[in-house]
């Protein structure tokens, strides 16, 4: 062995040597060669550090994730994954050992063991699982305002109607209560309102019902509405200990990226507010994995992307770590990315000069190495290898290394339909969330409300359509409201009393006496 391949190998391992437990990723590639010694893990206790799980189509991107989400589950970490493609239901079965995986898992001497996860399959459309739902007012009119992109004052208008509705006790359970109460206030309701809350303009809740259109033709009312699912739900355990892999199958939303934004956005904001600080762990106390990452940033407006940055900075106190998969980092957004402790890059395709200039730019996010060109390595690696950058126990970045990783424990193929329907049916909490709640809410109350003022207005109108004879005698035209009107007495008073003078004065009636009117 020559003094470069010592050196290499001491280089990995002093870097990835852990006092704490670790998930084994792989082993060290270096000028062709694997080399076993030179072991590449990720310290557990980091992984609330957040992470990027990056490469081109078919370069094995979700069997990373699927790796990551098995091995923190048999060390007791509950996990959320999103199963945009369809792809991750495996991670319930175990695996089947090949002699092409045996190869791979001696060549970098990692123990393996077909086996599966304990998974529970969520949905937020019509996918079996079970139904993940909230309401509109836990949703809150700033995240609410952020999801429909509304200017200053649009998003004023929102919270007044979660205020009016608090204040008056209505739920604001779905996208109809929302609806209804937007109408109510900026029609029937605006004297109501006005002194005290101000004014809707019918301008603004044009332009915000028609977002909500938006939203709805997205099949967002299928996520708004009870009984809401109990972010503790997802923090579950096994009998043995393993933390439950929640797997929500996202594979009929491609085309809905508002109601994947929707919901993830939601999630976060809820995880936050909930879980209490923790600080620094051996282990987080739940990791988050999302797939097609780009399907939330891309064509996201700047107040959308600020606020999952601020979320992701701050949701890591709460011993919570997020993993955004990919294609290319340049998915995600700058102020995000720096915030990713973990990189796990596969190879990406170069076919144009745009994706040539595109791996110079993804080669500036690791750390310089002796041992590597960056960018030569970017499109040279196989399918199942990856560069790898992370953080050691003390914060400080570990060594740039190319890895060939080990094989997923459970199986790299979907489940069959029959496998899935059985683990739903199975399910502890599936039952819990099955059924939709439609109890009165302020659509309801509203809807009542408008039909009791113009059942009311048709009994005025038909009292009005009575002949005279007929009329109570305090039923006044509008002549005799008119008379009795105070400030028309008044001016009636003052005409009459200066005419009054001045035919006096002409009949000679008038002069110095001191005598007043007594006309009204």
């Amino acid at each position: 062995m020559s003094l470069n391949q010592e050196s290499f190998i001491k280089h990995i391992q002093e870097g990835y040597n852990f006092s704490s437990p670790d998930i084994k990723l792989g082993a060290a590639i270096w000028e062709g060669n694997t080399y076993k010694e030179a072991k590449v893990a990720i310290p557990l206790k980091m992984m609330n550090r957040h992470g990027l799980i990056a490469g081109a189509t078919g370069s094995g991107k979700t069997k990373t994730l699927q790796i990551l989400a098995e091995q923190l589950s048999r060390n007791g970490v509950p996990v959320l994954v999103m199963d945009i493609k369809g792809d991750l239901s495996g991670i319930a079965a175990p695996g089947q050992l090949s002699e092409k995986i045996e190869n791979r898992m001696k060549s970098i001497d990692i123990p393996f063991t077909t086996q599966g996860s304990p998974v529970e399959f969520l949905s937020l459309s019509h996918e079996p699982g079970t139904r993940v739902r909230a309401t509109v007012t836990e949703f809150g009119p700033l995240l609410l305002s952020k999801i429909l992109e509304l200017n200053d004052t649009q998003q004023g208008i929102v919270a007044l109607v979660f205020k009016w509705a608090d204040d008056q006790g209505l739920p604001l359970l779905d996208l109809k209560d929302f609806k209804k109460t937007l109408q109510f206030l900026t029609n029937e309701g605006k004297q109501m309102i006005a002194e005290e809350y101000g004014t809707v303009s019918p301008a603004s809740t044009g332009t915000i019902m028609r977002k909500i259109l938006e939203l709805e033709q997205q099949e967002a009312e299928i996520f708004f509405g009870e009984p809401t699912f109990m972010i503790d739900d997802l923090l579950r355990f096994d009998d043995s200990g393993k933390g439950i892999v929640s797997v929500l199958r996202l594979t009929d939303i491609q085309d809905r990226p508002k109601l994947f934004s929707t919901f993830m956005l939601q999630m976060l904001a809820e995880v936050y507010s909930t879980f209490p600080e923790v600080g620094d762990q051996d282990k987080p106390r739940f990791v988050i994995f999302i797939d097609e990452a780009h399907l939330i940033f891309n064509n996201a407006s700047k107040a959308l992307r600020t606020q999952i940055d601020t979320t992701i900075k701050l949701i890591r106190s709460k011993g919570v770590g997020v993993f955004f998969v990919t294609q290319s980092p340049n998915d995600i957004p700058e102020s995000v990315l720096g915030q990713l402790g973990f990189k796990i890059q596969h190879v990406l395709r170069v076919f144009t000069a745009k994706d040539r200039k595109e791996i110079l730019s993804v080669s500036q996010n690791f750390p310089l190495s002796n041992y590597y060109t960056t960018d030569q390595v970017l499109i040279s690696m196989g399918i199942g290898e990856a560069l790898v950058t992370g953080l050691n126990e003390k914060g400080i970045p570990t060594p740039l290394v190319h890895t060939m990783l080990r094989a997923p424990e459970s199986r790299m193929d979907i489940l069959t339909t029959d496998e899935i329907k059985r683990i739903v049916e199975g399910s502890d909490i599936e039952r819990k969330y099955r059924e939709s709640i439609d109890r009165e809410s302020a659509y309801e109350i509203l809807a009542a409300k408008l039909e009791s003022i113009r059942d009311e207005d048709n009994a005025q109108s038909q009292k009005g359509n009575q002949p005279t004879s007929n009329r109570r005698s305090d039923d006044k035209s509008l002549f005799e409201k008119i008379l009795n009107n105070t400030t028309t007495r008044q001016i009636l008073r003052t005409a009459t009393r200066e005419a009054t003078r001045g035919i006096m004065s002409v009949l000679g009636l008038g002069g110095r006496s001191k005598r007043k009117s007594t006309w009204f």
